[in-house]
């Protein structure tokens, strides 16, 4: 029934472009008939709507992946940098509620963890909305910011690093078998921000996966048993897409590597001194304005991304 509505609702969208495509035309020769001057800025602007949606659809399109339909959770973390990577976390948690705000998806914080001083040492959270997967794996790996600090007295331009991992929240039980010897399950009391939505009681829940080093974490959930489950979801979902991974390494005779959250590995730089610049390093997409970038303009960013032609180790 889900997909059934998907294809309906996709179905309606063409159809309401090819009319919105006719209307178009219409004007076009309304206004040349009459020789209306007055229209010329509406139908520009109508053009330019329908441009923008045709766009977005063809995007869709390319969303083909098994579990591109899917929620998304999202994980940041604060990387070299101390306090000023925390406040970039908190930043890029902004950019992406912001974007998703944008696209008409919820957000629900699962785990949140303070910095010291300001902003997160991490957050993951999972935005809830169709083809929201699909969007935002092309948001996974390092994000660079070059800033002046306001951490710094001094007002000297320093750069700081966080990570982004996206997986998928897939809802059917996964075939990924995992020994109860392989992981260790922690809990303990919920902390950060959430209000009503995080249970400060000690039912937050830790897995810890010893042969991958993979850890995941929940504490949004009502109770302990819910919160496990939540955890074991994730991790099944990790253990998934890192096996596919590895069986696409062998057929292409890649290896894949484990970056550090530092320099060299960023696959975003933002820079606000001495200049103002977005440049994705993977596409080459660069745009200029950072503050609307960082109030969730990243469809430019993720459009291009699924438009390249796919490289190996994709």
């Amino acid at each position: 029934m889900q997909v059934l509505k998907s294809l309906q609702d996709s179905v309606k969208q063409i159809e309401q472009m090819y009319a919105d495509y006719e209307d178009l035309g219409l004007l076009i020769e309304m206004s040349q008939e009459e020789q209306d001057e007055e229209t010329v800025q509406e139908i520009e602007e109508e053009l330019l709507r329908f441009e923008g949606e045709f766009e977005e659809l063809r995007i869709q399109t390319l969303l083909t992946g098994e579990y591109d339909r899917d929620h998304a959770i999202v994980t940041l973390h604060a990387g070299a940098g101390g306090t000023e990577s925390c406040d970039w976390a908190n930043m890029l948690y902004r950019m992406y509620t912001r974007w998703a705000e944008k696209k008409g998806f919820s957000v629900e914080v699962l785990d949140y963890l303070e910095g010291d001083v300001a902003g997160i040492k991490g957050v993951t959270f999972e935005v809830r909305g169709e083809n929201a997967y699909g969007y935002l794996r092309s948001e996974k790996g390092v994000h660079r910011l070059v800033r002046i600090s306001p951490f710094n007295a001094a007002g000297k331009r320093q750069t700081s690093f966080a990570s982004c991992d996206v997986i998928p929240d897939i809802e059917e039980d996964i075939d990924i078998e995992i020994n109860d010897d392989d992981i260790r399950i922690d809990t303990y009391r919920s902390s950060g921000a959430g209000g009503q939505h995080i249970n400060k009681t000690s039912s937050a829940i830790r897995i810890t996966h010893f042969p991958t080093g993979i850890v995941v974490q929940c504490q949004n959930e009502r109770s302990q048993h819910m919160n496990k489950d939540k955890a074991m979801q994730m991790l099944k979902a990790k253990l998934y897409l890192m096996k596919q991974q590895e069986q696409a390494d062998k057929v292409s005779g890649i290896r894949g590597e484990i970056k550090e959250i530092g320099f060299g590995s960023q696959i975003r730089s933002y820079v606000m001194q001495p200049y103002t610049l977005v440049k994705d390093h993977r596409t080459n997409m660069e745009i200029s304005n950072v503050n609307g970038v960082l109030d969730g303009n990243l469809d430019p960013f993720i459009n291009a991304y699924l438009s390249a032609p796919k490289n190996p180790e994709e």
